[in-house]
């Protein structure tokens, strides 16, 4: 126990000592490494001025697919038959987008401007080349992002990774949705037999 002397003493040598003031928040910060999807996350946050307006594809966190996975889409109306031709890579491709070395804004803006340049030509069939991303970082990240991206585009009926003579799990076939003008087309073709359009 201390005696009344020693207190006596220590509380004379501690005259004018100010006590020390605290920080009011504590720094936390991680010098470890940015895990990858980190690292997609700050790429798919990048504002792209030049394309905000009329391109509705998300810039947001994406799901990341693996780099050998078979990737595919089917809305609703699209017939089996229709999609397993697809699938099969039946079709004639039409039209083909290569997207390989290109950044992600970059694509972005490729692959909105592709489908709604398809369908103005009435490109009933294409492909998407976005490779498979084995060596990126993160892994398969633009094969990611044009998952995403073809889902969130009206005129994308379906699509599934290629046959391995068009590029297998690198490549898309991508069926594109009729122009207005063709559907017009097409239902006065059938409506009143053939039509001749003067």
């Amino acid at each position: 126990m201390i005696d009344d002397s020693e207190f006596e003493s220590f509380a004379k040598e501690m005259q004018g000592v100010a006590p020390l003031k605290a920080k009011k928040k504590v720094d936390l910060r991680k010098t470890t490494v940015a895990e990858p999807s980190l690292i997609a996350r700050r790429q798919m946050a990048i504002t792209l001025k030049e394309t905000a307006a009329g391109n509705p594809l998300t810039e947001e966190i994406i799901d990341l697919v693996h780099p050998l996975d078979i990737i595919e889409y089917r809305s609703d109306g699209v017939a089996h038959g229709v999609y397993r031709n697809l699938k099969r890579g039946v079709y004639s491709i039409d039209a083909r987008l290569d997207l390989h070395q290109k950044k992600m804004h970059q694509a972005r803006t490729e692959v909105f401007q592709f489908i709604k340049d398809c369908q103005k030509y009435d490109i009933r069939s294409a492909i998407i080349l976005h490779g498979k991303g084995e060596l990126g970082e993160p892994k398969a990240f633009l094969k990611s992002c044009v998952n995403t991206w073809l889902k969130q585009i009206p005129e994308v009926l379906a699509f599934h990774s290629a046959q391995k003579k068009h590029g297998s799990v690198g490549a898309l076939y991508v069926l594109i949705k009729k122009s207005e003008h063709k559907k017009l087309e097409n239902k006065l073709v059938y409506s009143k037999g053939r039509v001749d359009p003067k």
